[in-house]
């Protein structure tokens, strides 16, 4: 006996107790369809330039070591002086 049951929308495999499909988000009350309980929301769309690229998200992470470097220092110096 298998634990998982193919989703009738997306084809996914779905654990036997649960809720809802892991990848549609098809559930027993949409009738495991497309539709889904966050259709009337209205959420804006995610796009590709909201994110932020590797690059970027590298110069943040050292923009964060440099100010935490220079507080550090700023620290030491004023309890040496």
């Amino acid at each position: 006996m298998s634990d998982y049951f193919d989703c009738p929308n997306c084809g996914a495999e779905v654990p036997i107790k649960a809720k809802s499909c892991p990848d549609c988000g098809s559930d027993e009350n949409t009738g495991w369809s497309e539709d889904t309980m966050y259709d009337g929301l209205d959420l804006p769309a995610l796009e590709e330039s909201d994110t932020q690229s590797k690059g970027s998200m590298l110069q943040s992470k050292f923009l964060y070591y440099v100010v935490a470097i220079l507080t550090i220092v700023a620290f030491l110096l004023f309890y040496i002086l």
